[in-house]
């Protein structure tokens, strides 16, 4: 990461950081939401820009760590302990992602789609059309989890700033992830899985490895809904979900780690501006309509995405400057 993206991520962060002493209980609210978006973004991050594998899947462990903070904290007879919920949550998670990831990951391209997509309508029906999680009508959190008197989780401004934690942590990994060694590996599996096997690397493990993280990371912006949301239904693992948090990335820019932070805020705060109705009137509500044009818009003038926008005024502003010193000398 060169200097300029370095002080982006830092000034991003340190922004989010001091954002709660402006802002109300409604703008804390939101952006905590944003957050847990844009870590749900990261972890489809890690599959799509790391690996080049296409999940449309993702959702299914989004909602398992929904599902699992909520069921979960039903067995505690007290206050829930963060000490070893937010852990179980993560690791069903991950449970999930590595069951769903050993047989997925035999297939490529669409076929590979189509298996993460059929995993994930399987563990929607589980929770829609059964009393684990409640049917269709979802079921509410008991109570909110805490870790002693200065971590509690039912307190808006504590829940905004273990988010920003979790989100910026999983953000240092990811990015330590990349330029390692097995992120290399990862790297080259994407480029041309082919030419890596044919050098040795056997790419099964590393894909699966990476599709458990990602499940992993999915898990815990999971247990981060159901505890500020303090519901979860179906829905949070229907594939609307994955297509949504798949714009996300490609909103913000695939292949970039702050292309999935960008991206989550940017299709977030698309949809609060196109469901308002002191704007948009009566037509708010409609604002699928008004989003899916925003987003084709988007991905026809910006094919690199948000973070690429800097890159393409360059290239014009380098390509007039050159056009015209070739009128010129001409």
């Amino acid at each position: 990461m060169d200097r300029a993206r370095l002080a982006f991520v830092l000034l991003a962060f340190a922004a989010l950081a001091l954002y709660p002493l402006a802002a109300g209980t409604f703008g804390i609210d939101l952006v905590t939401k944003i957050m847990v978006y844009a870590l749900f973004a990261l972890s489809l991050e890690l599959l799509v820009g790391g690996v080049g594998l296409v999940c449309f899947g993702q959702a299914a462990f989004f909602g398992v760590g929904a599902y699992a903070a909520v069921l979960l904290s039903g067995l505690a007879t007290d206050t829930p302990s963060l000490a070893w919920l937010l852990p179980a949550c993560v690791a069903a998670a991950a449970l999930w992602a590595l069951v769903v990831g050993a047989l997925s990951l035999r297939t490529q391209g669409v076929y590979f789609i189509m298996v993460t997509l059929a995993f994930a309508q399987m563990a929607y029906y589980v929770v829609h059309d059964t009393p684990l999680g409640g049917g269709t009508d979802g079921i509410y959190l008991n109570a909110k989890p805490a870790l002693g008197a200065a971590i509690d989780l039912g307190r808006p401004p504590v829940l905004y700033a273990f988010a920003l934690g979790c989100l910026a942590a999983s953000f240092a990994f990811l990015a330590v992830l990349r330029r390692s060694r097995f992120g290399r590996a990862l790297a080259g599996i994407r480029v041309n899985e082919r030419r890596m096997r044919a050098t040795g690397f056997s790419t099964y493990p590393y894909k699966l490895a990476a599709f458990v993280v990602s499940g992993a990371l999915a898990g815990l912006a999971g247990f981060l809904f159901a505890v500020q949301d303090g519901f979860v239904n179906p829905e949070l693992l229907s594939w609307h979900l994955s297509g949504s948090v798949l714009i996300m990335i490609i909103l913000g820019g695939i292949g970039h780690l702050r292309g999935a932070l960008v991206g989550a805020f940017a299709f977030s705060m698309l949809q609060e501006l196109f469901q308002s109705e002191a704007i948009f009137g009566g037509f708010a509500k409609h604002w699928h309509l008004g989003l899916g044009a925003a987003i084709i818009a988007s991905v026809a003038l910006l094919p690199h995405g948000l973070v690429g926008v800097p890159r393409q005024l360059r290239e014009r502003l380098l390509g007039a400057r050159a056009s015209r010193g070739g009128a010129r000398r001409g």
